[in-house]
């Protein structure tokens, strides 16, 4: 997961005489597709004849890096290929059934759809809604509060409210994802890194919000480590200088959380995870742009502090992560 973006995350099983045969999926950006690898995993390449490929995701009929695939089935003359969900990105969208069946192949769609889809959510919503895949992450206490009231001599460290195997978790998945977000507060007070630490995968692109550019210039987020873009309402107050930022300038007058969604879908990001703070956490949720929560609920009292945001939804699962709870909500 991460690796194939922006392509999807595709499978591929090839069965002759009720016997898998070939088996692939799709190589990091750049490099084979799910059914090429299939194919090429072959060894008698004459049983192709009479299998049948199985794959997740329509087969693609266009050039992009590399040849399209529905050629390549065929070249083979495979005898039938079972698809789990049309490719609704423009570039396919049903073209690639329709190459095959011109060319006397059997196609069966829609077999596990549901499944199919879920496994591709980020590259569905991004090519359906016109912006990236949205999870809201945050860690509340036992009482309900998200942090706790700081004080302007206060160390800028973070207030741990979740465990160590959450704080684990959290880095896993952000390998997963794109890109990562948070609000002014959050940076001012806690410095993140915003990076994969504790787990192996890429680091996502950091999104910061800084309207008056009162983000210290020392920041971790501007260590140049990783491209930042920084969301502002005047890009002249920003140092041209910095390694890897991009300056994204917004009128906060307006819907913010769109704007962001907007921008990113042009800069071709599928997805984002919302770490904080509270405040922005809570207008994506009032813009309603959001796909998913994950809420932490660890075994903490702070009695005040900054309220969790305020969430309604469908509780798909609810987990314990060792001393901490850990709920998925999605929208109604």
């Amino acid at each position: 997961m991460g690796s194939t973006r922006p392509n999807p995350m595709v499978g591929c099983v090839i069965v002759c005489d009720g016997k898998i045969i070939g088996e692939g999926y799709t190589s990091p950006y750049g490099g084979n597709h799910a059914e090429v690898n299939a194919i090429e995993s072959v060894a008698d390449k004459s049983l192709l004849l009479k299998s049948t490929l199985y794959v997740s995701l329509e087969p693609c009929s266009h050039f992009g890096k590399t040849p399209p695939c529905a050629d390549l089935i065929v070249k083979h003359q495979l005898k039938t290929v079972v698809v789990g969900v049309v490719d609704d990105n423009s570039l396919v969208a049903g073209k690639g059934i329709v190459h095959l069946k011109s060319n006397e192949i059997e196609v069966v769609v829609g077999v596990l759809e549901k499944e199919c889809i879920e496994i591709n959510k980020r590259f569905f919503t991004f090519h359906q809604k016109k912006r990236p895949y949205i999870i809201l992450k945050w860690a509340e206490t036992k009482d309900g509060f998200i942090d706790k009231k700081r004080t302007p001599d206060a160390e800028n460290l973070p207030n741990w409210i979740s465990n160590k195997y959450s704080q684990q978790l959290v880095h896993k998945w952000r390998g997963e994802e794109q890109a990562i977000l948070v609000g002014t507060n959050t940076v001012i007070a806690d410095n993140p890194r915003l990076n994969v630490r504790f787990w192996a995968g890429e680091n996502p692109i950091r999104l910061v919000l800084d309207n008056s550019y009162r983000i210290p210039k020392d920041s971790r987020v501007f260590d140049g480590s990783v491209k930042t873009i920084v969301f502002t309402s005047s890009g002249l107050l920003f140092p041209t200088d910095k390694k890897n930022l991009q300056i994204e300038v917004i009128d906060y007058s307006k819907s913010v959380p769109q704007q962001i969604c907007d921008v990113l879908f042009q800069n071709e990001i599928q997805s984002v995870i919302i770490e904080g703070g509270a405040q922005t956490l809570q207008s994506f949720i009032n813009e309603n742009l959001w796909d998913e929560a994950r809420i932490f609920i660890g075994d903490v009292i702070f009695k005040e502090g900054l309220n969790a945001p305020r969430i309604k939804g469908i509780e798909q699962t609810r987990e314990q992560v060792f001393s901490d709870t850990l709920k998925i909500i999605t929208p109604y």
